[in-house]
């Protein structure tokens, strides 16, 4: 087989914790072109993303104006790298839009990624790079990948044009068999702590709970501007455990015997709302029962008393009796854990999104693509 080509793949800051997972599994079952990652700046947990990286401008005395330049002006710097197939991948709208002339340049066919709060977030659109260059970006842009359907809304009413949307969740890699049945001793949260994840209700829910006499403990895995909210929480209520962000291998033992994850989503004052969380697939593929808000991506993913639990974004009270129904009911969490193995199997492997988005960057490539 001959050598993947390689390709840039935009993403303005590389390694936030909170994407390393999502961002890397876009790409594991590629094997005709080799990501390389590109942006401004490289954090200290960018090489966990995987692949290739390349700072814009490079790391010498020239490097910084040069990136300014290429922030401001849009002058991109020069790209160090042979053979590059004709396309850039951006992750993210706003990534799109400082992209475009890094396309341009470089006479590359331009896929850009949507994931949720990027599209629907009102501050990305007053007077940014993204609003400014937008216009000229769904124009040149030859798809926008949405994460959900619900995305895939977000950016027609952006004016995206219906033509150069699809619809492609970004899956998780799915074990060859379900993983054995442990005791599931815990619920568990992971991701941002911020408003749109529900921070709030959850505590709420937590206290009703613990007013109701359940004692099941709740683990939080991450981090964010709501933390004292959950710092407080676990000073009131027993048994709420912070564990700051863990490493992707750390996390999965947690989802594998957990009771669910709890995934209370609503929309947020300023817009922010969620495309797909990440981690609703990934712990699917450990068989643990999820329950999250009836809406947008999460909807999506989760068949409600099926492979999960649904229930209305915003209630503490219906996310309380969700939780208590799977504290109690341990056949309950077996069948919804058993069903939601098999749906990530089947809609939501990585190997299966990343290869047809592949295909889809393969074509901009080729000159097939949209646009």
């Amino acid at each position: 087989m001959d050598a993947p080509f390689p390709f840039l793949v935009y993403r303005d800051r590389i390694g936030a914790p909170s994407e390393l997972s999502f961002l890397r599994r876009q790409y594991v079952g590629f094997t005709r072109l080799r990501p390389i990652w590109t942006g401004r700046t490289l954090l200290p947990d960018a090489p966990a993303i995987g692949g290739s990286m390349l700072r814009l401008g490079g790391d010498g005395p020239t490097g910084a104006l040069r990136r300014l330049l290429f922030r401001h002006l849009g002058v991109p710097p020069p790209i160090p790298v042979r053979g590059l197939a004709p396309v850039v991948h951006a992750q993210f709208a706003r990534g799109g839009a400082l992209a475009l002339p890094l396309a341009r340049t470089l006479g590359a066919g331009l896929v850009v990624t949507l994931h949720g709060g990027d599209v629907s977030k009102r501050k990305n659109w007053r007077n940014t790079v993204l609003s400014r260059r937008w216009p000229a970006l769904t124009r040149h842009a030859a798809w926008f990948v949405c994460v959900s359907r619900a995305v895939a809304e977000a950016a027609l009413a952006r004016g995206v044009p219906a033509s150069k949307i699809m619809v492609l969740p970004i899956g998780v890699e799915v074990p060859a068999r379900p993983p054995p049945p442990v005791p599931r001793t815990a619920h568990v949260f992971v991701g941002r702590f911020v408003e749109k994840k529900g921070i709030v209700v959850l505590a709420d829910a937590m206290r009703l709970l613990r007013a109701e006499g359940d004692a099941t403990p709740l683990v939080c895995i991450g981090d964010g501007p709501l933390r004292p909210a959950l710092e407080s929480l676990a000073r009131d209520v027993p048994g709420i455990t912070l564990t700051g962000w863990l490493a992707p291998e750390a996390v999965q033992p947690h989802l594998a015997s957990a009771v669910s994850l709890l995934v209370p989503s609503v929309i947020a004052a300023d817009g922010d709302a969620e495309g797909l969380p990440s981690v609703i697939p990934e712990a699917m593929a450990q068989a643990c029962p999820v329950i999250g808000s009836d809406q947008g991506g999460i909807a999506e993913a989760v068949r409600s008393a099926e492979t999960g639990l649904l229930v209305p974004p915003g209630n503490a009270a219906a996310l309380a009796a969700a939780m208590r129904s799977l504290d109690v009911d341990t056949a309950l969490q077996a069948r919804l854990g058993a069903a939601a193995f098999q749906a990530v199997a089947t809609n939501l492997n990585a190997s299966l999104q990343s290869k047809m988005l592949e295909d889809v960057l393969l074509a901009v490539a080729a000159g097939q693509g949209a646009g």
